[in-house]
């Protein structure tokens, strides 16, 4: 017999979708309003048909007047998917009943009208009426949630409920990567910060699963280093490079910001430098070369950058023009000297020296940053800046104060590269355990340690005389319950741990060398996985009695250790 593919050939395309799908149950019931019965039942695992008979279900029923029923449940962690609401019964007008489906990253979110404190349906509704039937399985479309309400719209009416299901929608993907150490609070950080980048790892890499739901390239950098830690190759990376190449022609800038195509060149030199894979680079070449010379007209004699278009180097940054110049300066200088490595890899000598050329052009000036510590980075990362200096002066003092969520990554390196790995582990055990504390399974969009003051967790009803710090703050096109609390960028712990603390760093394209230099930073063990070409590299870093660290290493073949 033919198979439906054969079948219908003439009438498919051949687009497929990558992910799979599993059905959520929620794990907790947060609140019920009006009349309900049986919200515990909601908490049973049960199969996924409606039959004729369902002895164990919930029920919410409306009379003429007062408070409609309702439910609010938890599914114990944020993911990406839709929702599924079983109806057994429906008693209204016709047969059918009207339901209030709200999804919410918070519980307040879930609780909070369209419209109310930025609550909106860009990108994907969070908020809509699904009017329902009897013996019906009714699915929403996807967004990020964690908390899904339902309410009964109609008067004079009820609806027997079998299940709602969140419908998970995930790459089922192995975590090659791994690490683990004596400190469950930095085992929670590299995982959430990994699980974090998976849910974006749709049919294409986003930037977050609620908002935007788009391919930021600049959003990117972080999440494809923290996809090379924890899954290795995965197609989707180079798929959303070409995606945005294909969609910006030289002479304009990915996404609209300039910052963002060099991005895109700081991506190329990471996925090459774990893969080795030529031919994809190859097909790069053109482009990447045209970019490069495009970009070397915005270094002047001085050294100094003027790159044009929309200037951006991260939100808490966006209003402070002397902390952009400096931190693209450095942008710029860590551009050209991945190009002049991959230029070189393409035998380009002549581009290769152009970029070699403007990197030292821009050596010629060291900007001031103006207390950024997200610029300060940069600069020393690149080079423009001494490091222990820019630790000392800048990264150094209140600790995590100032820190951001897309650049926390490179403020943790700009620290180990001062040889204060100390400082960094507190720093972000400080940052991103404060969103832990908060209640977060995903790491955000943005993030200020100010926020935690008198605020009220993310999965409870805010109590009066509490900060709703999901509602209440944010700026910039992420105000209130616009803000996203899984976005891509904020992943860095999980790179940050696997490169500086287990200590694996790639030294030569495709892991035919490796260097391991593990930094305990006080802990008493640090153990871990990380992905080659060749197979994974296992790792683990015991301190003894006498301050000193025994390493035990396992290599695949093909993957040889740098002294």
């Amino acid at each position: 017999m033919a198979r439906l593919t054969d079948k219908f050939t003439a009438l498919q395309s051949d687009v497929t979708d990558p992910r799979t799908r599993r059905y959520l149950t929620p794990k907790r019931v947060v609140l019920t309003k009006g009349s309900v019965t049986g919200a515990e039942t909601l908490l049973i695992e049960k199969d996924n048909q409606v039959a004729l008979s369902e002895p164990v279900s919930c029920r919410l029923k409306n009379g003429e007047d007062g408070e409609n029923a309702a439910v609010l449940v938890d599914y114990g962690i944020e993911f990406s998917g839709s929702s599924r609401i079983m109806v057994i019964s429906a008693e209204g007008p016709n047969g059918r009943v009207n339901l209030l489906v709200r999804t919410g990253e918070s519980v307040m979110e879930a609780l909070t009208p369209l419209g109310e404190k930025n609550t909106t349906n860009d990108h994907a509704n969070r908020d809509r009426i699904l009017n329902v039937g009897f013996f019906s399985a009714n699915e929403t479309n996807e967004s990020g949630y964690r908390f899904l309400y339902v309410e009964l719209l109609d008067k004079n009416a009820a609806v027997t409920i079998k299940a709602l299901q969140g419908v998970f929608h995930y790459r089922d993907l192995d975590y090659i990567g791994s690490f683990e150490c004596n400190d469950t609070r930095v085992n929670k950080i590299w995982e959430t910060a990994a699980y974090t980048a998976h849910l974006n790892m749709q049919e294409y890499l986003w930037d977050g699963i609620k908002r935007d739901r788009l391919v930021w390239i600049g959003d990117m950098h972080t999440e494809v280093m923290t996809i090379l830690a924890a899954f290795g190759y995965n197609d989707v990376v180079p798929k959303s490079l070409d995606h945005v190449r294909d969609q910006t022609p030289i002479g304009t800038w990915m996404n609209g910001i300039t910052a963002y195509s060099i991005w895109w060149l700081l991506i190329h030199y990471e996925w090459y430098m774990h893969t080795a894979d030529v031919e994809y680079l190859s097909e790069q070449h053109e482009y990447m070369k045209a970019l490069l010379t495009e970009l070397s007209k915005y270094v002047g004699e001085d050294g100094q950058e003027n790159l044009p278009g929309r200037r951006f180097l991260d939100w808490p940054n966006d209003a402070d023009e002397t902390a952009k110049h400096a931190g693209l300066q450095g942008l710029l200088k860590l551009a050209f000297d991945a190009g002049a490595f991959l230029m070189a890899e393409l035998e380009d000598e002549e581009t290769a020296k152009l970029c070699a050329e403007t990197s030292e052009k821009l050596k010629r000036s060291e900007p001031d940053c103006n207390g950024s510590k997200q610029a300060a980075s940069l600069l020393s990362l690149s080079g423009l800046s001494d490091p222990v200096k820019i630790n000392e002066k800048l990264l150094k003092p209140n600790g995590a104060h100032g820190y951001s969520t897309f650049f926390g990554y490179y403020t943790l390196a700009a620290k180990s590269l001062a040889g204060d790995y100390d400082g960094a582990l507190r720093d972000m055990k400080e940052y991103w355990g404060g969103m832990l504390d908060m209640g977060a399974t995903t790491f955000w969009e943005d993030f200020n340690l100010d926020w935690l003051e008198n605020a009220a967790p993310i999965d409870e009803v805010v109590p009066e005389g509490k900060i709703d710090i999901h509602g209440d703050y944010g700026a910039y096109c992420y105000v209130k319950f616009r803000h996203s609390l899984c976005h891509g960028w904020a992943s860095g712990p999980c790179p940050w741990l696997s490169r500086y603390v287990l200590g694996v760093q790639v030294t030569e394209p495709g892991f035919k060398k490796v260097k391991i230099q593990p930094h305990l930073c006080g802990l008493t063990f640090v153990k871990g996985t990380y992905p080659t070409p060749y197979g994974k590299i296992e790792a683990a870093h015991y301190r003894l009695d006498d301050g000193s660290v025994k390493s035990e290493i396992v290599l695949p073949a093909g993957v040889e250790l740098e002294e």
